[in-house]
């Protein structure tokens, strides 16, 4: 049966500041830098054992909890465990989560976390084995969200080679001109099966234009390919409708739009039709590009701060999506902006409407809207097994912290 034992937070685990590595002193290495919001960067040299838990001290991350399991360099922005004194330090990642530890700040004008005002908190925990069996099953939970994580990094990155290549680079082109005949090697390898392969290469031209395009296509301007969406909606309207809420914050989280009800949303938002694709015109070095999952019963909404863009035939959604990822669009938004506030630099959806991209043929389009959606729908389906895990896992994190759920009924819950 297991025990809870009550305790201080600087008797479970012991907290030292980090240490300062200014930018121009780092090597290059492979040791994780950690600083108040997790990894920053790597180094050479390691100053600290993992596991390792840091945790940030001031500003906007006061409070978050992050976890290293290898030798890590802790920055002076977070405070960081040294000794677990016999505890799990996995355990105590997830255990310090639960905890309000920005309240518990400094209360100097600059809210700081000082690891003597943290000590003393009162804490009740698990004996070893059990924070072994909790800290298994949360960890197992976050690995699969990481796998996921991963994987559509590389559906993502399979999608934008086949992207790039057809459409940038105008490779399968180049290489025809090169006197390649094989529709394998036409198509870069990114096509591997010949069957599949071959329908595709006879898509292309033979031949670059006088103006450097693939024979026969154009160039168009972006709403000449895509329509902007401007229908705008007043969720107060409907205080007790609840919408899927598509934000710059919901975005930077994890992509994981969250479910509001109109009464607590205060401005009016852009109404997302089937189909869409969003595009932050805030900060575009940031790369925010938003391909929603398909519509259920909730009305979708964006926040303004997105332009919300349908395709026009024959383009679709997953070539709109990938021109708008594509590093060369990017740049030109990047070019774009106007405001003299870093923090609020905006692209100007007029200006924006008249640039040019390029406008392949019929063929080609279909033929990567059809690849590519598949890519990145199973991209979707991850992304929103990983919003259900991460939802579980919060419910779930701080009853099995307190004992008020045990193990056993947690993994029936998930």
């Amino acid at each position: 049966m297991a025990e809870w034992n009550d305790t201080t937070l600087g008797e479970f685990i012991s907290l030292q500041r980090g240490h300062d590595l200014p930018t121009t002193t780092r090597e290059k290495g492979d040791i994780p830098v950690m600083g108040s919001f997790g990894v920053t960067g790597s180094h050479s040299v390691a100053r600290a054992k993992g596991p390792g838990v840091t945790v940030g001290r001031s500003g906007a991350s006061i409070g978050v909890v992050s976890y290293v399991d290898v030798d890590y360099w802790p920055l002076n922005t977070c405070l960081f465990a040294t000794d677990f004194h016999g505890n799990n330090p996995r355990f105590a990642y997830y255990f310090l989560q639960t905890l309000d530890l920005a309240s518990h700040n400094s209360g100097s004008a600059q809210p700081s976390l000082n690891r003597n005002y943290i000590a003393p908190i009162r804490i009740s925990v698990p004996d070893r084995d059990t924070q072994d069996d909790i800290a298994g099953f949360l960890g197992c939970v976050d690995d699969k969200i990481e796998l996921n994580r991963r994987m559509n990094e590389t559906l993502e990155s399979m999608a934008q080679a086949i992207f790039r290549d057809w459409f940038v680079d105008f490779g399968p082109t180049r290489r025809k001109m090169e006197g390649a005949t094989d529709p394998v090697v036409i198509l870069g390898g990114l096509i591997p099966i010949p069957e599949k392969a071959a329908p595709l290469a006879t898509l292309f031209p033979a031949t670059l234009g006088d103006d450097g395009l693939p024979e026969g296509w154009s160039q168009k301007s972006l709403d000449e390919i895509a329509e902007q969406e401007k229908a705008s909606v007043k969720p107060q309207d409907a205080p007790d409708e609840l919408f899927e809420h598509f934000s710059i914050p919901a975005f930077d989280s994890g992509k994981s739009p969250a479910m509001d009800l109109g009464e607590t949303i205060r401005s009016n938002k852009t109404l997302i039709p089937e189909g869409a694709v969003l595009l932050s015109k805030l900060n575009p070095e940031i790369q925010r590009v938003w391909l929603p999952r398909k519509k259920d019963e909730h009305r979708q909404i964006c926040s303004t701060e997105f332009l919300v863009y349908t395709p026009r035939e024959p383009f679709g959604p997953a070539y709109l999506y990938s021109q708008f990822s594509e590093r060369g669009f990017r740049n030109l938004l990047t070019g774009m902006v106007t405001g003299t506030s870093k923090s609020h630099q905006r692209v100007a959806p007029k200006a924006l409407a008249t640039r040019l991209v390029v406008a392949p043929d019929k063929g080609p389009v279909r033929a990567f809207e059809e690849i590519a959606a598949s890519l990145l729908d199973r991209a979707l389906h991850n992304q929103a097994e990983n919003n259900t895990l991460a939802a579980t896992r919060d419910l779930l994190m701080p009853k099995l912290m307190s004992g008020e759920v045990r193990l056993r009924e947690a993994e029936a819950v998930a």
